[in-house]
């Protein structure tokens, strides 16, 4: 769901990718205000970690070329860690230690600020060397500078993932006592004249022509991150930018709290319910859900069908309550609490919020940008102007069907003897829109979970994989180091049989330590400079972390349709970064992919959820084997467009207000953040948030993301992905060699090219022309309010 800070330059790469932080989804309260494409970093709170591992067991190092990879077999492990002399009292400490996979099982928060800071000491001396001997060529510039940033970001990666999978207190104190050590280092990195000239001696020189366009789009984008950095900025105002920069140290590290507010806020919330009244229409999976919460909680004896049951603000109790739940005042006071959370006492995030807006404006306005928006869209595909434009769009071809959406719930729920019909209120709105839903297209999520069995949809989303990219996946469980049990981990073959990339996959929910939300992540990227043989390149290896619904009891994770396509999206961005063919690691995969592009993938695999074969391979009954029928397929289809305009106006919120914060807003001014919500939601949604709404509170993607003035990529994005899995429509879905073809030319131009290409020629070289916003707004039912488009 959201993109993260793909573009990997050289001069900011450690400024960007290290503080990089997971985030959650955003309020997602009922069907029609669940986000259409989750929120899911592409990374987490790692980006590139692929460290060679204590285990002995495959190495994503070797190409694959290599017939032992062809297998998954174990090979002897790689030494991307070598370089590094450590000294004797550390010499046990595991991030510091060669290994084939990350050992993610043996790291604990106690070798982080030691592995930290003696990796931080050789960094320093590697960086030194370097701007001594560098000239302005690929070998004596960009390939040493890649491996110093690409050894950081392994291990910082590591231990961020795990505090985002893994959380305890004593980790988060260890991340943050490093992490100003670490900015030191970004400082330095970034603002370094002698690699700075040296990038644009390269641009200068005759041999300019002669380069990749890979590599020019490398050069370029360090220059400009330089600049970005500061690295141009006379004497006097460099100094005051370093002293913004220590304050973003402190910044990010606001960062990291304001999210661990919103994780702690959401755990906090605990509802013991002894009468099963209470909780009267809550499905079977969420009863013994909440059941086995309540275990977890030490009710030792509570069961779903006698309790005591537990409701919690993790997402799948959440939302249940929300969308099931006939006890309203039980819907109430869950949805109050989750759009309040992190508002008060010691978690309050507000001031952490307004600090963290008036240091971005002040770096901007130092930079001799207006506001930060203008600095974040430096890097990104589209401009200020362009995004508001899109956006106003939207929203305009969204309001009156949403305008219709609540006048429909307000009719429906009136029909049905609903006390509050005439004044539905943001709690309503979710339980009567799924019972509209049910009523309209028969249809109940509940009642389909059966059908969607994790090792089920698994197979066939890899079965689609490889009938659209000529991919096989294999399970390849024991062959690295796992932080959870329930974490799996496979191996990814080309036609040859050749083993070509690695992912790890944690599904489930885990509310006491693992963040809310979903996200894909690089481990590490293809990369011909860290080749292990000096031949064939590393190769790529992923994450994708889910927080769908466990097993309960005896029975297999049943999933419900929004966690299967959940599970599409992540794989659509793993795909990108696990097929690429690029292998200047530094625009390899995803990295380098302009921000507002990075979604195409992950949005475009959501819409084989929809597809009638794609569909059916994977809805099959866990008991029986039946087939989803054919009649509940043609209802689900029919209700892909329910209530549309609410939903899309859902995000545009989110995105707007994110625009408004980053381009207008003035700290310390006579408005609050939360009054700028209020007004933004005037025009974006039909029923505004209660006056006392702090969904800002909790908005992980602006505040200890990387989203800040780039949520409107979700929505930039959609339209690419809609366009792109039109060009499937256009030569008819049942014409299986026809989606072959097409399949194929997706994988070689937006899978393959990474962002060793500009988005839009990537696009076009795939569509043939440039992208339309009319799949979107047809696959959404819209279409007939934007004649204008």
């Amino acid at each position: 769901m959201l993109m993260a800070s793909t573009r990997f330059s050289l001069s900011r790469s450690i400024n960007l990718i290290l503080k990089r932080h997971p985030f959650s989804s955003s309020p997602r309260f009922a069907p029609k205000a669940l986000l259409k494409s989750y929120p899911c970093p592409l990374w987490s709170s790692s980006f590139s970690f692929c460290l060679q591992t204590l285990h002995h067991s495959i190495s994503p190092y070797l190409s694959s070329s290599s017939s032992s990879f062809s297998s998954c077999s174990s090979l002897s492990p790689p030494s991307l860690a070598s370089s590094v002399t450590v000294d004797d009292s550390i010499g046990s400490n595991p991030l510091l230690q060669d290994f084939d996979f990350p050992p993610f099982d043996i790291v604990e928060a106690k070798h982080v600020r030691p592995g930290i800071r003696s990796l931080l000491k050789k960094l320093e001396s590697d960086l030194d060397e370097l701007e001594k001997t560098l000239e302005p060529s690929w070998p004596k510039l960009v390939e040493p500078l890649e491996k110093i940033v690409d050894r950081l970001t392994v291990v910082w990666g590591m231990v961020n993932h795990l505090k985002a999978v893994n959380d305890s207190a004593e980790l988060r104190a260890n991340i943050e006592e490093v992490q100003p050590e670490k900015v030191k280092f970004q400082l330095r990195l970034g603002q370094s004249k002698p690699i700075y000239n040296a990038f644009k001696a390269i641009k200068e020189s005759p041999d300019w022509q002669l380069l990749s366009e890979a590599r020019k789009l490398i050069v370029g984008a360090q220059i400009k991150e330089a600049v970005l950095n500061g690295v141009s900025l006379e004497d006097d105002k460099r100094e005051q930018f370093n002293k913004i920069e220590q304050l973003i140290c402190r910044n990010w590290r606001l960062s990291h709290k304001f999210s661990e507010n919103v994780l702690d806020a959401t755990k906090k919330f605990e509802k013991l319910i002894t009468d099963k009244k209470e909780i009267d229409g809550l499905p079977a999976t969420a009863l013994g859900l909440a059941a086995q919460t309540a275990v977890s909680k030490g009710h030792e004896n509570a069961t779903a069908e006698n309790g005591p049951w537990m409701i919690t603000l993790d997402a799948p109790s959440f939302i249940s309550v929300v969308l099931h739940a006939r006890n309203r005042a039980l819907r109430e006071e869950v949805y109050r609490a989750y759009i309040t959370r992190a508002s008060s006492g010691d978690l309050d995030n507000t001031p952490i919020i307004n600090q963290i807006l008036k240091l971005r404006l002040e770096k901007a306005k130092l930079l001799n940008y207006n506001n930060y928006a203008e600095v974040s869209m430096a890097t990104k595909m589209a401009s200020v102007d362009k995004a508001e434009e899109l956006l106003e769009k939207l929203r305009s071809a969204s309001w009156d069907a949403a305008v219709q959406d609540v006048e429909e719930l307000k009719s429906y729920s009136k029909s049905q003897g609903a006390s509050e019909a005439d004044s539905l209120s943001h709690w309503d709105i979710s339980f009567w829109g799924e019972r509209l839903r049910e009523s309209k297209y028969d249809i109940n999520e509940e009642e389909l979970r059966p059908y969607f069995s994790f090792s089920k949809v698994m197979d066939g989303l890899f079965n689609l994989a490889k009938i659209l990219f000529g991919i096989d996946i294999e399970p390849a469980d024991g062959l690295a180091p796992v932080w959870n049990k329930d974490v799996r981990f496979y191996c990814v073959k080309d036609s040859s049989g050749s083993t070509i990339a690695y992912f790890y996959f944690d599904p489930y929910s885990r509310p006491s330590e693992k963040r809310e939300g979903a996200w894909m992540d690089e481990v590490v990227s293809l990369s011909r400079v860290l080749s292990r043989n000096g031949t064939t390149a590393r190769l790529p290896v992923a994450h994708m972390v889910c927080n769908q619904t466990p097993p309960v009891g005896d029975k297999p994770s049943l999933m419900t349709f929004r966690e299967v396509e959940t599970v599409f999206h992540e794989f659509g961005h793993a795909l990108q970064h696990m097929l690429t063919k690029q292998d200047e690691g530094l625009v390899a995969g995803i990295r380098g992919v302009e921000w507002d592009a990075v979604e195409l993938p992950s949005q475009f695999m959501e819409n084989w959820c929809y597809h009638r074969d794609t569909l059916m391979s994977i809805a099959k009954h866990y008991q029986t084997g039946e087939s989803l029928p054919e009649e509940v397929y043609l209802k689900l289809l029919a209700a892909r467009t329910f209530h549309a305009g609410s939903l899309s106006l859902y995000q545009i919120r989110f995105a707007c207000l994110d625009l408004e914060l980053h381009t207008k807003y003035i700290p310390d001014g006579s408005e609050s953040v939360y009054d700028v919500d209020q007004r933004v939601s005037r025009i974006t949604q039909v029923i505004p948030p209660l006056p006392e709404d702090r969904f800002l509170s909790g908005f992980n993607h602006i505040f200890a993301g990387g989203y800040a003035a780039g949520y409107y990529s979700y929505k930039w994005a959609e339209v690419l992905s809609a366009d792109a899995f039109s060009a499937f429509e256009d030569a008819v879905l049942e014409d299986s060699k026809a989606v072959k073809e097409i399949g194929h030319k997706f994988r070689e131009t937006v899978l393959a090219l990474g962002g060793g290409k500009a988005p839009l020629e990537v696009f076009v070289e795939f569509r043939g022309r440039e992208p339309s916003p009319e799949a979107l707004l047809r696959h959404n039912g819209l279409l007939p309010v934007t004649a204008c488009t």
